[in-house]
């Protein structure tokens, strides 16, 4: 069973997720907990009892958080049910992809072109939206970079340790 603490920093993690990313509190419960949760390998059922929600509820969030590549499911040779764990991609920088921004850059242009015969404060917000998008995407692949760098001379130094997978 969890300890109290366990679940407040599930609870902090749920809310944290649901302002800043807009995902069902339970998604964000459940990633919290998977971070801290002992074994860090878990059926369903289990993070349900650990969780105090049903089976629905822990699949639905199991779902979101795998398409998120968050949290994933295995199954041992012989078993018949999935154990859920953090998912080992999801250490790895998932904002920084470049095309993204540029896909925003692209959309606001569009928006632009409707605009393009209105007043200059009219056009401000979605011209400013362009030139976010546009210096994120350049900025962005440097920025991903730098933080591998950072990573490995904090894994040689022992201050992180190295992946296991």
């Amino acid at each position: 069973m969890p300890h109290d603490t366990q679940l407040i920093f599930a609870d902090h993690v749920g809310r944290f997720y649901a302002r800043q990313y807009g995902f069902p509190p339970m998604a964000g419960r459940l990633l919290g907990y998977l971070f801290v949760c002992d074994p860090p390998q878990q059926t369903i059922d289990e993070l349900g009892d650990a969780l105090l929600a049903s089976r629905s509820a822990v699949t639905g969030a199991v779902k979101l958080l795998e398409g998120y590549q968050l949290a994933r499911r295995t199954r041992a040779a012989g078993e018949r049910v999935d154990r859920v764990s953090l998912d080992p991609t999801s250490r790895q920088p998932q904002n920084f992809d470049s095309a993204v921004h540029r896909e925003h850059a692209a959309l606001f242009r569009e928006g632009l072109a409707l605009l393009a015969d209105a007043p200059p404060d009219r056009r401000a917000p979605l011209e400013e939206m362009v030139a976010l998008a546009e210096f994120l995407s350049e900025r962005l692949p440097a920025l991903r970079d730098e933080w591998h760098t950072h990573r490995d001379e904090l894994r040689r130094s022992g201050a992180l340790p190295a992946p296991n997978n």
